[in-house]
């Protein structure tokens, strides 16, 4: 069943039953059954056996402690208890009566989320959780839903991550594009050259960015988002109570009076201070120099997670003793904080461990070799070779959950056909691929980013992959022209701004049906 079409069915059957059934675990457990059963060839003991060994190997690899994933949800934790003594010292109530006098309408809170995504670019899940707790109590005040809240932190997260060379994703693209010349002797460009030079071919990126700040300042809202914000407004409900929204604090908590900005801010500088520091300090100790771009591709990033988690911990302990002295809150209110915030992180973590389950499992099948081989096999015009790569890169990260699995599979393979066919189209091959496993990510509801998103933001998990669906789509389509373009004539300067072009049109399209929609409807 490895490397065969049979290997497409798990992915397929869980992001199916996800959609139809809006029920997370439940369909994540249909996939890991379904991709277990096929690797076990039909036995139901070696079933359970696959099953185990890949749950397992979420906390255990190898002999030795999985620490990557360990450190995830450790980090998780510890940012659920930081949320809970922001709130409980009275931090979050000051900041949003702070941004309400400040920011004054609904399109300036999105176009600030936004921002914040697009600044905070050294790693998508640090982007995420940090921009969702920055910019969670200024978007509830303006009564913007959660849904639009997930969609902005995720269309900025991974896109500004992927084509930032002081990132953890570029320096591990970088790294593979290093291995790609190297392999192929290619000597005209360095790894890092080829990046750079890659950045305004990465057109799907653009475009979701550039979607994401036309929807915030024009209030582009269509498809079951726009159900969304129309009940926001209208009866400032921002997400459906009778649905798990992971990130969410369950009870309602004590919470200071006399707290300040600083209560909030200080514990998520301290975040950002933390974890860029732990980053810089892991990467110097792996390289052994101050050499900035090794620093980064080397960097321990969930470990430095941990770290800058357990300073911003330790800062918002400060903030919480400083208000037990004002009597501004009670001793009592501490162990409140810490249950409360650890629980509130419980859903976000049962949904990661049964995706790196089905992820790991998917991988066993083969799923992202199989289709790789499909590109290699197909007989394309090369000027067709960057929007073909665009799309089965889509398709491979939709399938199996991961971005960074599908660059590993991918890149060598556009490098490969790429130089075969014609060397001139290497690097908007190489962009196609990054560009496509981006857009795959943000539709997928096993994504760990797009659950990282619906984490920050505290949206149900599947209601932002549902309403963020139609505009990545919207985003993918025109992302497909500019590739199109790109691939046969070979001009960035002509493929990037006619790309730009169509996401500006798009609103005044959207507008123009929209009026004659409703023409028809009154005659």
């Amino acid at each position: 069943m490895e490397n065969t079409i049979y290997s497409l069915i798990p992915p397929l059957l869980a992001i199916i039953m996800v959609i139809l059934t809006r029920r997370v675990l439940l369909s994540l457990g249909v996939g890991i059954v379904a991709s277990a059963f096929l690797l076990a060839e039909f036995s139901i003991t070696k079933t359970f056996t696959f099953m185990w060994d890949a749950f397992k190997g979420i906390f255990v690899s190898e002999g030795t402690l999985n620490t990557w994933n360990v450190y995830i949800i450790l980090f998780l934790l510890i940012l659920g208890v930081i949320t809970a003594f922001v709130n409980i010292s009275g931090g979050s109530r000051a900041f949003g009566e702070w941004a309400m006098s400040r920011v004054k309408t609904r399109a300036g809170a999105q176009i600030l989320a936004a921002v914040l995504g697009i600044i905070i670019f050294i790693d998508d899940y640090f982007n995420a959780l940090a921009v969702g707790q920055v910019s969670r109590p200024i978007t509830d005040r303006h009564k913007i839903s959660r849904a639009k809240l997930a969609y902005i932190i995720d269309s900025t997260s991974a896109p500004i991550c992927v084509v930032s060379p002081i990132s953890s994703w570029g320096a591990y693209i970088i790294g593979l594009i290093g291995t790609i010349l190297a392999t192929h002797n290619i000597t005209e460009y360095s790894a890092f050259s080829a990046f750079i030079q890659m950045i305004p071919m990465n057109l799907y990126v653009w475009v979701a960015i550039a979607l994401v700040l036309i929807v915030a300042t024009r209030g582009l809202d269509f498809g079951q988002m726009k159900f969304h914000e129309t009940r926001a407004v209208e009866t400032g409900s921002l997400y459906d109570p009778n649905k798990e929204i992971p990130g969410e604090l369950k009870n309602d908590l004590p919470v200071s009076d006399k707290g300040s900005i600083a209560g909030l801010l200080l514990p998520i500088l301290g975040l950002v201070i933390g974890t860029v520091g732990a980053m810089i300090w892991t990467g110097y100790k792996a390289v052994g120099n101050f050499d900035i771009l090794p620093i980064f591709e080397n960097t321990d990033v969930t470990a430095s997670l941990l770290y800058g988690g357990l300073f911003g911990l330790a800062i918002s302990i400060i903030v919480f003793i400083n208000q037990y002295f004002k009597k501004g809150i009670v001793g009592s209110a501490f162990p409140i904080g810490i249950m409360e915030g650890a629980k509130s992180m419980l859903p976000a973590i049962y949904i990661l461990l049964f995706a790196w389950t089905i992820v790991t499992l998917i991988d066993q099948l083969q799923t992202g070799t199989y289709l790789a081989g499909l590109v290699e096999q197909a007989n394309l015009s090369t000027g067709f070779l960057p929007v073909i790569l665009f799309l089965v890169a889509g398709v491979m990260a939709f399938s199996t959950g991961t971005s960074w699995g599908s660059f590993g599979i991918l890149l060598p393979i556009a490098g490969e056909i790429a130089v075969a066919t014609d060397v001139t189209i290497l690097l908007p091959s190489m962009a196609a691929v990054l560009a496509g496993s981006v857009f795959g990510d943000h539709c997928s509801p096993i994504s760990d980013t797009t659950i990282m998103s619906s984490t920050g933001a505290g949206s149900n998990h599947m209601d932002h992959v549902i309403t963020q669906l139609p505009y990545a789509i919207a985003g993918a389509v025109i992302a497909s022209v500019g590739f199109i373009i790109l691939g046969f004539t070979g001009s960035t300067i002509l493929a990037f701004p006619i790309t730009l072009a169509i996401v500006i049109l798009l609103p005044f399209v959207v507008k123009k049906k929209k009026t004659e929609t409703a023409i028809e409807q009154e005659s």
